[in-house]
């Protein structure tokens, strides 16, 4: 079995080549954006007649949520136009597309978990962008899982965790907004879910009424600030975290105000275990 990743030196990049050891049934192709440009079509269909992929794991991205408000054409460029180019490819080839996609799709404005039914009604460029790759990819390829997701860190690229454990390092006080809800994401355990998902596929015929949107995050909410002093305490951090609300501190993007997933789906279809935020981040000190 083939799977190919793209985005590989990517946050969920990092996290797949962290985890493909423990499963070497999988010949796993990772390709870095120079090896892999997915906005090349032609590019994308040599890598793909080169490899010829049973699956392809889309963790190429452009997630800078408030730069993509100035940069239109580069958001697009990955989001939309690069995956169409991979369900191009996919489906010359065969091949199931795993594209990651964001709780940014949505507006927030629910006070109830987000299923999949739910309509989309993003707020600024990057969820826009998100959502029109989404709907590229659900015209060319029906063999297909999107998978939206939230929050994500882990101890790979840049995210939420390593800037609260350096602030932590560089201030004795930090205010962390408190008024929005989601759910945070370990992108080791997002990489283990889609795997999960490839090999109970290659186990199981996978019926034409299980492709389609799922939702995958850890379980349970909490605002931005529980998340940064359960972070500290965690790591034994001693730093004091004041809560302020979104209105003191303005971004270009407008974020969910709640953005809590469902996870009923992906649970029921693939058997899946999920952990709680809290617990996952237990096994990831400061130190790596």
């Amino acid at each position: 079995m083939v799977v190919l990743i793209t985005g590989v030196n990517g946050q969920l990049g990092q996290a797949l080549q962290s985890v493909s050891g423990n499963y070497p049934e999988i010949d796993f192709v990772f390709c870095s954006s120079s090896e892999l440009n997915i906005t090349d079509s032609t590019n994308c269909e040599s890598v793909f007649a080169k490899h010829q992929p049973d699956f392809c794991i889309n963790a190429a991205a452009y997630t800078g949520v408030d730069k993509a408000e100035s940069e239109y054409e580069n958001a697009h460029a990955i989001n939309v136009i690069g995956t169409k180019n991979l369900a191009d490819a996919c489906k010359k080839h065969n091949s199931i597309l795993l594209h990651i996609s964001t709780d940014f799709v949505f507006d927030g404005e629910k006070i109830t978990p987000y299923t999949e039914d739910d309509l989309p009604n993003p707020t600024g460029v990057y969820g826009q962008t998100k959502l029109d790759g989404e709907q590229a990819l659900q015209t060319i390829w029906e063999k297909h899982f999107i998978v939206r997701t939230s929050w994500v860190y882990s101890q790979f690229g840049n995210n939420f965790m390593k800037t609260m454990l350096r602030l932590a390092s560089e201030r004795d006080t930090l205010s962390v907004v408190n008024d929005q809800i989601g759910t945070p994401t370990h992108a080791v355990d997002l990489a283990e879910a889609l795997i999960g998902m490839i090999v109970f596929c290659h186990a199981n015929p996978v019926k034409e009424s299980q492709f389609g949107i799922y939702n995958f995050s850890n379980e349970g909410q909490c605002s931005w600030f529980d998340f940064a002093k359960k972070i500290f305490e965690v790591n034994n951090k001693t730093i004091t975290v004041h809560p302020i609300p979104t209105s003191a501190y303005p971004t270009p993007a407008r974020r969910p105000k709640y953005s809590v997933l469902d996870k009923s789906k992906i649970k029921k279809t693939f058997g899946l275990t999920i952990r709680k935020w809290e617990e996952a981040l237990y096994p990831f000190p400061s130190d790596k």
